[in-house]
């Protein structure tokens, strides 16, 4: 009885403030957009015009700061285009942390834009096996999948997305985070619109990688545009990057 009664007071004591190892594990402190990481990330001289001019309407420090980008970090960009998220997280994890953007292959005569962005930052590694198959070589702290997802579904990339949510599930550490944003589509979507509206619901996202094994942990509405019209492809003139988007955090379990 004397044992049982240390053992939950010894509880009561951890809840009280104490800490019992591997019972109670604190939490990380969350990231703010002005942290000094974030800050020179978005500062740097080396971002382009067509970047900077961007970012009233992609929020960067938000965006950074809700992924919880820090220095050290291991992140996959997947489908960076142009490279604007990957300029980014290269300064936010700095020097001791290393960005891989897992793009599709290009050819010489349509070489990939991240071709002549991943020589400027000596910490980016710029995969070309495309978006499903690709491997870091080691466990990653965060994924970043931006305004992409969507395109899984797209019949001409011939994707297995269950194969690939899993295969992005094994590629983190246990705690790592996956963060998706994406055109949203009218609630009840049929997965069809990927194709010929380029978006998705976000409740297909949310089951995707529920079943893969992720957990939603929270959503961030700096994305959000009520203006716009879900039945609309995002390339029209008038929403043309203003859409309505989803921006969700998942998190490998522990």
């Amino acid at each position: 009885m004397r044992a049982a009664m240390i053992g939950v007071a010894c509880l009561l004591g951890a809840c009280a403030g104490g800490a019992v190892p591997g019972l109670m594990m604190a939490a990380p402190a969350a990231v703010s957009a002005s942290a000094p990481n974030i800050v020179a990330a978005v500062a740097d001289a080396r971002r382009p015009e067509a970047d900077t001019g961007r970012d009233a309407l992609r929020h960067p420090a938000d965006i950074l700061a809700f992924t919880q980008v820090r220095e050290g970090q291991r992140i996959a960009d997947i489908g960076p285009g142009g490279g604007y998220y990957s300029r980014l997280f290269a300064v936010a994890v700095g020097d001791g942390g290393r960005v891989y953007a897992v793009d599709r292959p290009g050819t010489a005569e349509r070489p990939r834009p991240m071709s002549t962005v991943a020589p400027q930052y000596a910490n980016i590694t710029h995969l070309t096996d495309g978006y499903a198959g690709w491997n870091t070589g080691a466990p990653l702290d965060a994924i970043f999948i931006s305004q992409i997802y969507h395109d899984f579904y797209l019949p001409q990339l011939a994707i297995d997305v269950p194969a690939l949510n899993r295969q992005m599930f094994a590629a983190l550490r246990p705690g790592g985070v996956l963060v998706v944003i994406d055109h949203r589509a009218a609630p009840g979507s049929d997965i069809s619109v990927t194709n010929t509206l380029h978006r998705i619901d976000q409740a297909q996202v949310v089951s995707d990688l529920a079943a893969a094994g992720f957990v939603l942990e929270e959503e961030s509405q700096v994305l959000r545009n009520p203006a716009d019209d879900h039945h609309l492809r995002v390339f029209e003139s008038d929403i043309r990057g203003h859409t309505d988007q989803f921006v969700l955090r998942f998190r490998k379990p522990a």
